[in-house]
């Protein structure tokens, strides 16, 4: 074992491999005894391909000219759905949707202007969730529609509310549930789950179930094999199972743990019907498995991996998304209560002496209680010169109302296996430890999540576990602005690397997409009535706080956080004369797909952590 600086080791891993050589699998479907997913592949510029596993055979479903992604709400989620062997999918260049027969091409059916996820077809038309984008209009229009399948004509069946999601049908078509939310609500604030009557002439008979209850968001309802509705609610602070009884629900069982997550993408599933009981996912002592509840009793299944999600189910089967902190991550499924692999997200092996075990770590933070994941330095060939400490990455997650997981990242790995520590941390806000610790960073962003960013580097530095004067954060999108937020209001951090974050609050309101433009109201105050608060809290009007190197990585085409973010800070700190970097990349938009792009990002992010934490001589790189 060779002696070497933390951070400059030789690794097994490098930004090809972490970016181009893994997919990313997206949703999954199940008809009959065939599976269906999407994969986002990184050597295709980003596509979405439908892979079908059939009879143990791997099919892949679309020409490579066409891509089955929405850009419903921006994120997307849920663009293609399969029926009586019939593909139905939203291609990403146009946004309209495409029918696919067997051995058939791709056949248009709507025309252009609006978007389409959730694809439920009937006897009478296909359900789905749509957005209008009409020219000149304030912000897109948000409905359920039913479309003709044969000629595209396209028919308001649900309508008046801001947003919907999570349209279901029963299996005679004869009532129909969703859910609804309205400004400034986002899905894992308040929302509001209907119950109607479905025919070919439209729905009747609408009922809101649990009116009562006003704090509480709906997750994932579905109608069984009796025509009986089950939803998730986090009304009881936890995400659980509730039936719908009358107009009222009743708890199915109760787990201090999330049974269901936000829906930043649509289509999420982490239960579903099986056979004469119910499949659910959720985690107990950090760790997700997968259940059947039946007679009133939990048992797990036996599955090496710990955690999963797109459950979706049929009569013998249950096909998931699968993953594991030293496994790469598969879909998955029980054929018969046996378990098989169907498709890992990557081909290339690690030795797992090089791979970082993830520690989940709870830690005090300004008389709070905050959550991470700890990855130490590892790689068999080296160790850190004696006597000294490795350097530090601290990353804050998107969202905010997101969370980081411990399954295998080889971007994590990259970092870890060339002598740097890594912490992910989970700060308040984050999902999985229930609603009211999801609600604390309400009025509390760019505070509570700084603190415990800054908390969990701190934890460590007194630990004696890392260098306290090589510490580095880095974050996507809101984990951007936290990046900033940290650079610019603590003197925690030595560099930092915004990955499409915000930099001024108030231009992120005036100038971000529907869903997400009343998201701030919760989380700061409302615009501009707390406009003060606002240039409190933006790193961009405190330039002369910010005194750390900052690399910034951008797409041009993202409607989600605008390229005027990253380049408006990037020009302040260049005039104050700070170290800073700024890298745009074409045809990118919210997050990074093109291969070619993430190994730049991987690389160059690097290289400008080595230099401005003085780890090597320039000459070394």
């Amino acid at each position: 074992m060779s002696e070497a600086p933390y951070g400059t080791w030789d690794s097994p891993i490098t930004a090809e491999m972490a970016s181009s050589a893994i997919v990313g699998f997206q949703d999954v479907v199940i008809e009959g005894d065939d599976i269906y997913w999407s994969e986002m592949r990184p050597t295709e510029s980003g596509r979405y391909a439908v892979v079908k596993y059939s009879k143990g055979v791997l099919v892949e479903m679309l020409p490579l000219e066409f891509n089955a992604r929405t850009r419903l709400h921006e994120y997307g989620g849920a663009a293609f759905t399969v029926h009586q062997g019939t593909i139905y999918f939203t291609n990403f260049k146009d946004q309209r949707l495409y029918r696919l027969d067997p051995k058939q091409k791709p056949v248009a059916i709507t025309k252009e202007g609006i978007r389409f996820a959730e694809l439920k077809p009937t006897a009478f038309g296909i359900v789905a969730i749509a957005e209008s984008h009409e020219e000149n209009s304030h912000e897109p229009k948000n409905f359920v529609a039913l479309i003709n399948s044969q000629t595209g004509d396209v028919k308001e069946l649900i309508s008046g509310a801001d947003f919907y999601s999570s349209v279901t049908i029963s299996r005679d078509q004869k009532r129909i549930a969703w859910i609804s939310w309205d400004h400034p609500n986002m899905p894992w604030d308040n929302t509001q789950l209907w119950v109607a009557n479905l025919s070919e002439k439209g729905i009747s008979d609408i009922q809101r179930i649990d009116e009562a209850t006003k704090e509480q968001a709906f997750f994932q309802p579905q109608w069984g094999p009796n025509n009986e509705l089950i939803v998730v609610s986090d009304k009881s602070n936890w995400w659980n199972l509730y039936q719908v009884d009358g107009q009222a629900l009743r708890l199915l069982f109760s787990v201090e743990s999330e049974i269901g997550q936000p829906l930043w993408n649509l289509g999420a599933s982490t239960w579903g019907y099986y056979q004469d009981g119910l499949v659910c996912t959720f985690s107990q002592n950090g760790k997700s498995q997968l259940f059947l509840f039946k007679d009133t009793k939990l048992t797990p299944f036996d599955i090496p991996y710990n955690s999963f999600s797109q459950i979706r189910t049929s009569e013998h089967n249950i096909a998931f998304i699968a993953g594991a902190s030293n496994k790469p991550t598969i879909i998955g499924m029980l054929d018969k209560g046996h378990f098989k692999m169907l498709r890992e997200n990557m081909s290339i092996t690690v030795d797992s002496q090089d791979l970082s075990a993830p520690e989940h770590i709870t830690y005090e933070s300004h008389g709070r209680i905050s959550h991470a994941f700890y990855y130490p330095p590892k790689n068999k060939s080296f160790t850190g010169l004696k006597g000294s400490l490795p350097p530090l990455i601290v990353r804050s997650h998107g969202g905010p109302t997101a969370n980081c997981g411990s399954n295998l990242n080889l971007d994590i790995q990259y970092w870890t296996s060339r002598g740097f520590a890594f912490v992910d941390v989970n700060y308040a806000g984050s999902t999985g430890y229930g609603r009211q610790y999801r609600k604390s960073l309400d009025k509390n962003w760019g505070i509570y999540d700084v603190e415990d960013c800054a908390a969990a580097a701190l934890y460590l530095a007194n630990k004696g576990l890392v260098d306290k004067n090589k510490l580095a954060i880095t974050g996507g999108s809101a984990g951007g602005y936290t990046t900033l937020a940290a650079l610019a209001f603590t003197d925690t951090f030595h560099v930092g690397a915004s990955h499409y974050g915000v930099s001024d609050l108030a231009a992120l309101v005036k100038d971000t997409h529907k869903f997400e433009s009343r998201y701030l109201d919760n989380l700061i105050g409302p615009y501009p009535k707390e406009k003060a608060i606002y240039d409190a809290r933006t790193p961009l009007f405190h330039i002369e706080k910010l005194n750390a190197p900052v690399i910034f990585f951008q797409g041009d085409e993202d409607k989600i956080v605008l390229p005027n973010q990253a380049e408006m800070m990037f020009e302040a700190l260049k005039e104050k004369g700070i170290l800073t970097e700024y890298w745009l990349f074409k045809g990118e938009q919210h997050g990074f797909r093109k291969a070619e792009n993430r190994i730049t990002v991987l690389e160059e992010q690097r290289r400008f952590f080595i230099n401005a934490l003085k780890l090597a001589d320039k000459n070394d790189l």
